[in-house]
């Protein structure tokens, strides 16, 4: 792994052992593992120099190395529990100017959003930029963006264990140390539920791709959209705590 003066570095973190639906990401939709269509989706980012799949030592993860691997996407594997490590580590080796946090729950993520989003980060000066700070894009599209050296930085403080799992909650919670932005949609569709955490969101989010047969790697937000507004019965209503 050579490092790049400029790269932009997508993290996408992904593991087997997830408590409400174990070994989802490597769940069949189309033919193909969950995590697939998401890591192809990724990779039509114009923005994104590379792409690391960060997964765990843990034996559990075995299956999902091996089918990344096998399908030359690059892994990198760390602590289980301690996912802020795995960045930090990554980080340490590839010295990334950005880094583009993504989790494996979020199969439909839009690589037009990533590149609007670099886009915007490029122009602002801050440590981290979120379209989750407060929410208006459905659950299920979170993307963050952090500059090189912040989470070097977090990792200084005294981090809770929910820190360490939950890579940029740090930042979040210590808002007079980092400064932060929030990337907003044009209107509210926070309500709108569009990530993998049960079975019943796998059928939903299973649903979505067999509409788009031929075209997983490729529908838009757009379409998604017009898609739901047309058939408001079948999306999925975020139920909030």
């Amino acid at each position: 792994m050579g490092c790049m003066k400029f790269l932009t570095l997508a993290i996408l973190q992904a593991r087997m052992s997830s408590t409400r639906l174990p070994g989802k990401v490597m769940r069949d939709i189309n033919g193909k593992p969950m995590i697939y269509w998401q890591i192809e989706r990724i990779k039509k980012s114009k923005s994104i120099n590379k792409l690391i799949v960060a997964t765990s030592i843990d034996e559990s993860d075995d299956i999902l190395t091996d089918f990344l691997e096998s399908n030359k996407v690059e892994v990198y594997r760390g602590e289980l529990q301690d996912v802020l490590s795995r960045f930090l580590e990554i980080e340490e080796h590839l010295k990334p100017k950005v880094i583009i946090r993504l989790t494996g729950d979020c199969p439909l993520v839009m690589p037009k959003l990533i590149d609007e989003m670099i886009a915007k980060f490029d122009k602002i000066n801050v440590d981290y930029l979120s379209n989750t700070l407060e929410l208006t894009y459905p659950d299920g599209l979170d993307i963050e963006i952090v500059k090189s050296g912040v989470l070097k930085n977090l990792s200084n403080y005294e981090l809770s264990n929910l820190e360490r799992e939950h890579v940029t909650l740090g930042i979040v919670n210590r808002k007079n140390l980092f400064s932060t932005e929030c990337y907003f949609n044009y209107r509210d569709l926070s309500h709108y539920r569009w990530t993998v955490d049960t079975f019943e969101d796998f059928e939903f989010i299973s649903m979505v791709f067999k509409k788009f047969r031929l075209k997983e790697v490729d529908f838009t937000f757009e379409e998604l959209e017009k898609f739901f507004e047309e058939n408001p019965e079948i999306n999925q209503i975020r139920h909030r705590d």
